[in-house]
């Protein structure tokens, strides 16, 4: 067996999956909090207890890691777990287990999920878009997973979509996922409601600081107008991205998961409209799928375990 896991800012998930069919036998959940060495005795509690549990043999084991992710194995950078960068994390674990160990971007890993055994399926040529606290991006072209010379690639969600605009926390100006995450969702319905035009939020979620991107969905749900106009924008945004992509990669297909996938379809015709209207030459090219993805939380996990299991 394989285990792969997704490594978030907030928790550890751990699958423990077959390789020749992909299909998952156990999981298991921990927090992801502590520095390096804290995270290596959390993993390695969890894939044990995977084991015990199925009574399995470990062959490998792939880590999909918000941030990134050094081919050798060692994260880098990362906004949302600080206490791992630069630590040796693929090695760490290689060492004690015995076993191949493959880390890679978590969006990249979800990507080759996707591919393989979701909305991805029989297509050569796509873009994943992880939309969630913030954005994580992947691509497969010609069949192919791509991971960039370090493995860094798929970090679109950093690109600047406006030069003069407000600053991120990672010091950019204007950066895509400012505009178009879930983050940013519950960022525009709060200042709406505090300047007085969004009451029907304020009724969801009792106070300003609590609106969060799916109270404007809960209020679009309901037929709210000032909902229907802040989702409105914010498919926009995210189309915008999606088509400075769409211009580099010409994909077949563009996939959106992360965490806003149970908007579900709202979110899927507001990003496909915008997309066909903003992309140039739009109506003289054949026309670009978008569709969800199909994996939900799981994907990064088993997109890491099947890369381990591809990986000499």
């Amino acid at each position: 067996m394989i285990v792969g896991f997704d490594v978030g800012g907030t928790n550890a998930r751990a699958l423990l999956i077959d390789p020749t069919s992909g299909e998952v036998i156990d999981r298991d959940r921990e927090s992801s909090a502590g520095a390096g060495p804290v995270l290596l005795a959390t993993l390695l509690r969890m894939i044990q207890r995977l084991l015990d549990r199925n009574e399995a043999s470990l062959e490998a084991v792939g880590l999909g890691v918000a941030g990134l992710a050094h081919r050798s194995g060692v994260i880098r950078y990362s906004p949302n777990l600080p206490d791992l960068v630069e630590y040796p994390l693929g090695s760490e674990l290689g060492a004690v287990l015995g076993v191949p160990v493959t880390v890679m971007n978590d969006a990249t890993a979800g990507t080759w999920a996707e591919a393989k055994l979701g909305a991805g399926r029989g297509s050569n040529d796509f873009i994943h878009a992880a939309l969630g606290t913030g954005i994580g991006t992947g691509f497969v072209c010609g069949g192919r997973l791509i991971h960039g010379t370090n493995g860094f690639a798929g970090e679109s969600g950093h690109m600047v979509v406006d030069a003069n605009g407000p600053t991120h926390h990672t010091g950019q100006q204007g950066p895509w996922e400012y505009y178009a995450s879930g983050s940013a969702l519950g960022r525009t319905g709060q200042a709406q409601a505090e300047a007085g035009h969004f009451p029907a939020a304020l009724r969801i979620a009792g106070s300003v600081a609590a609106i969060d991107g799916f109270t404007v969905v809960a209020a679009l749900g309901a037929g709210d107008a000032e909902a229907a106009r802040i989702f409105d924008g914010f498919c926009r945004h995210v189309a915008r991205g999606l088509v400075n992509l769409a211009l580099i990669f010409d994909p077949e297909r563009i996939v959106i998961g992360g965490g806003l996938t149970d908007i579900g379809e709202p979110l899927r015709a507001g990003v496909d409209q915008w997309f066909d209207e903003l992309l140039v030459g739009s109506s003289h090219r054949p026309k670009v799928l978008v569709v969800m993805a199909e994996l939900g939380d799981d994907a990064g996990a088993i997109g890491a375990a099947l890369v381990a299991a591809d990986t000499p």
